[in-house]
Parts: C-alpha cells; sequence; structure tokens
C-alpha cells in the first residue's frame, strides 16, 4: 500500500493528512498560528514559524502517529493561503513577513494609480481579473515603493504555497491558478507572465516557474528530509491555493458546481465552461488546462466567531464557548429581533470590494442580549455570501450545484441562514477536514493513483441543507444590502 501527505496552512491553524488509495484517512495532525496584525488593513504571516515551522511540525507528527515508513509516502502535496506576497534573497530566505491575501488592504492607493495608468478595462481584459485587494502585483509595486531595501535584496517573489514547494525541493514554481491573482503581470488567454502591461513593478524572471497543480515540481531535497522526515526523493507537486484544494476535497470539478468555504473567511470557487468576464468577480485558469473558474470571497467571516467569543464571551471556557454561543444563537429567532449586522471588519472584497468599508450592528435596543447579537453577526456573513451568490447569478453564472466545506457546516444557524438567505441547497461531504484532504487526493492524481472522479468515492455526499425559512429574511436582506450604501459615505470619512 502506498500513501499520499497532504498539508494545508490556513489562516489560523494548519493541517495535514495521510491517507491511503482509497481515500481512507490514517492519520491527522493540527497546528495553531496567528494572523498578525501591525496596524489596521495590514495582515501578515510568519513564513518560517507559521508556514515552514507548521509543516515541519505537522509532517513529523503525521508519520509518528502512523506507523508509515517515510518510503511509503509517494507523494506530497501541500496548499495555503493566498495569494501572498513574500519576497526572498538570492538563498530562499524571507526579507519579511509574507503579506496575506485580500484581507490585506494596504496597497490601496498603488491599485488605483495602476488602474489610472493602465486602464481597468485593459488589466480586466489581459489578466482576467480587476485589481483589488486580492491582487498580488499592486503589493509588489507597495513592496518597491515603500520598502526599497527589502526589494533591492529581492530575487524572487513568492506565495506561502511556493515557500513551501521551494523548502522541500530547491524550486521555484507557481501553479497556474494562484499566479492569476497577480494581476496586472498574469496574461490569462496565453497562460504566461507579462510585463506588457506594467514593466515597473518588477522583472518577470523573478516571478516562479509556472506548472499545472497536478503536475511534479520536484523532489524532497537532503535537508528537507532531514527537517521533515520524509524519505529523500519524494516526489512533490507544484500546490495550489488552499481554497482551490478544499473544492478538490468535496468534489468541486463540473462546470456549475460551486463550492461555498466557510472557514475563517468566506471563500466560493465555480468551475465553468468558459471565462466569465465580471470585474466584481476574480476569474482563473482551473488546475488543469483547458479548465475555468470564477471565485469571490469575504474579508471576515468564520474570524468573526473568533472575536465575538474573545470579546464577549470571555467567561467561557474556550472549549466549551463556541457551543454556548450556539445554544444562545439557536434560542434567537431568525432575523436576531431586528439586528443587521454588516461584516466588514477588514473592509470587504467581493462583489463591493471596498477596502474602506467598516463593521457595523444596527438596529439595537435594550431587550437585546448576547444571543441575539451572537445570530445577527451569523446571519450578516450569511447575507454577505447571499450577495456574492447573487452577483454570480447577475454575471450569468448560477450555481448548479453548492458544496459546503469548512468550519462554518459545524455551526448549524450559520450553515441554515446561509441556505435561507441565499435559497439555495447546501451538499455537505462525508469528510470537512477540507484543503489538506484535497492535496492529498492531488498528489495521488499526480502519480497515477486516481483519476478526477475517484474523489465521489474518496469523499460521499453525507446531508443536504435546504433553505426552509426563506419568508423570515425576505424583509432584512434587502434592509442589509440598503445599510452598506447608505453608511458608505460615512464609513469611507473615518479612513
Amino acid at each position: 500500500m502506498s500513501y499520499t501527505l497532504g498539508v494545508d496552512i490556513g489562516t489560523y491553524s494548519s493541517k495535514g493528512v495521510i491517507v491511503d488509495r482509497t481515500g481512507q484517512i490514517i492519520a491527522e495532525a493540527q497546528r495553531p498560528h496567528e494572523m498578525i496584525v501591525p496596524q489596521p488593513g495590514w495582515a501578515e504571516h510568519r513564513p518560517e514559524e507559521d508556514w515552514w515551522g507548521d509543516f515541519v511540525h505537522i509532517t513529523r507528527k503525521l508519520l509518528d502517529s502512523s506507523n508509515i515508513a517515510p518510503t511509503e509516502i509517494a507523494g506530497v502535496a501541500v496548499s495555503a493561503i493566498g495569494p501572498c506576497m513574500l519576497p526572498v534573497d538570492a538563498s530562499g530566505a524571507p526579507l519579511m513577513n509574507g503579506v496575506l491575501y485580500g484581507v490585506d488592504t494596504r496597497a490601496s492607493a498603488e491599485i488605483a494609480e495602476l488602474d489610472a495608468r493602465i486602464g481597468a478595462e485593459t488589466i480586466l481584459d489581459r489578466c482576467g481579473n480587476a485589481l483589488t485587494s486580492q491582487s498580488v502585483g499592486p503589493k509588489i509595486l507597495w513592496l518597491k515603493r515603500n520598502r526599497p531595501e527589502i526589494f533591492e535584496k529581492t530575487e524572487k517573489i513568492l506565495t506561502s504555497t511556493s515557500f513551501l514547494v521551494h523548502r522541500l525541493t530547491g524550486e521555484y514554481v507557481i501553479d497556474h491558478y494562484t499566479a492569476a491573482n497577480f494581476s496586472p503581470l498574469y496574461d490569462v488567454a496565453h497562460c504566461d507572465w507579462t510585463d506588457e502591461l506594467a514593466d515597473n513593478i518588477i522583472a518577470v524572471s523573478a516571478l516562479p516557474r509556472l506548472l499545472w497543480s497536478t503536475e511534479i515540481a520536484g523532489h524532497v531535497t537532503a535537508a528537507a528530509a532531514a527537517a521533515t522526515g520524509l524519505a529523500e526523493g519524494t516526489p512533490v507537486t507544484a500546490g495550489t491555493i488552499d481554497a482551490a484544494a478544499e473544492a478538490v476535497s468535496v468534489g468541486t470539478q463540473d462546470a456549475g458546481d460551486m463550492m461555498l468555504m466557510m472557514g475563517s473567511t468566506i471563500f466560493i470557487i465555480q468551475i465553468t465552461a468558459e471565462r466569465v468576464r465580471d470585474p466584481r468577480l476574480w476569474y482563473a485558469p482551473w488546475l488543469t488546462p483547458g479548465s475555468h473558474a470564477s471565485m469571490a470571497g469575504a474579508a471576515t467571516s468564520g474570524t468573526l466567531t473568533h472575536w465575538f467569543r474573545d470579546r464577549f464571551a470571555r467567561e467561557l471556557p474556550k472549549d466549551d464557548a463556541f457551543a454556548t454561543l450556539a445554544s444562545e444563537a439557536e434560542a434567537t429567532p431568525p432575523g436576531a429581533n431586528g439586528l443587521l449586522f454588516l461584516p466588514y471588519f477588514s473592509g470587504e472584497r467581493t462583489p463591493i470590494h471596498d477596502p474602506l468599508a467598516k463593521g457595523a450592528l444596527f438596529g439595537l435596543n435594550l431587550t437585546h442580549g448576547r444571543g441575539d447579537i451572537y445570530r445577527a453577526v451569523l446571519e450578516g456573513v450569511a447575507m454577505g455570501t447571499a450577495h456574492v451568490i447573487d452577483t454570480f447569478r447577475d454575471a450569468g453564472a448560477a450555481p448548479a450545484r453548492v458544496l459546503a466545506v469548512g468550519g462554518g457546516t459545524q455551526n448549524d444557524v450559520w450553515l441554515q441562514a446561509t441556505s435561507d438567505i441565499s435559497g439555495l441547497t447546501q451538499i455537505v461531504s462525508d469528510k470537512s477536514i477540507g484543503a489538506s484532504y484535497g492535496d492529498a487526493f492531488l498528489a495521488a492524481q499526480a502519480l497515477g493513483l486516481a483519476a478526477p472522479d475517484d474523489i465521489t468515492n474518496w469523499n460521499p455526499a453525507s446531508r443536504e441543507v435546504a433553505p426552509v425559512r426563506r419568508e423570515a429574511y425576505a424583509r432584512q436582506y434587502p434592509l442589509f444590502l440598503k445599510l452598506y450604501e447608505q453608511t458608505k459615505e460615512i464609513a469611507h470619512a473615518l479612513g
């Protein structure tokens, strides 16, 4: 029996699995870490500690707990939060903390400058994506402008995944799905790097070599083997962003399939028959040649449940706090007794792409308690998700099937509110471990140990959550949309 190993680096924790050729989980491991917020609008990780440190810890724990010999691991695949921006020197050493994905909004001025100079329509046509806080190109320009001493030493710009693959193999590679987030440096028509739109950001030679996610990037080096416990020479795939691996883990593969990841952030991936051109959504080639995906993401989702617990439920034991809060929210009727909540605590990504958007709780009176407010938080996240799904419909890409995954699927109030407000039935798979499981499957694919359709046997559906209380939100959801529009000017004035 041969096995595959998958590790995923998330926003607040990392997870890993070893699986056999039938998809059975042989071992699991997890390690928490923090998201660093040096100032409002910034979000960072420590590459050595949070990315490589987690990978080493988890891999050693998986090998120890499974009693599987390292030589029995047929292949390794990694995924991580993305798209990130990490400059490294000529030896591959990080020159600063990794700048995270769309929750980091530090490059707003660079986005405006590039849009004005190149033209937003030109960028959308050539790169497939409008420039937003999710785009890596403006963040590289921010680095060049604001940290010139670091930029001068920069040999390569990596993401979290490509940093890990380099540590394992010595190769600088990136998958096309991740690279498409490097606007305006990636040409979607040719699936290649370009500096034709902006030659003042960075030379394309400083960007990693492009591969598809199921291609082998290289093999575990002697140094990486000594650090991780893996066998030298073990194949390593190119990897991908965590959301893509999570989509794979639940069988998102056919046109019309939508993955709804309910984690620290909301992330949505829908497979499409052809490229969807809409500035409110993101586009990328999917994980294999000739395939397409449209994406969307909310900046703060599950993060808000941690925020609420840590500030308004401090007296509760941490291990029991979420169960207690869920019970209190369940006791409150849908609509949270008239409360509306805007979940824009880190600005917002799709569909409004507003880095200056603010969180808000509206409608309070003296009868409201903690359960009402917590339910309003969950419903606000669900309404933000429904807003994104409405955008897909408006763009002509209504989902045919919704596959829900992530920690939010364990929260019945959040899950049900999402179906009730969006009007969509969600399919929850048997295994909800997420991206690391998808990584293990991608490794199996790369090695010829599994075919794409095998994921339905690896991880079959376990339940469906249908909309049952649409009328409960018929009044409040339009008011949620109106609340943002009518407070946007105030939010922007606050800065």
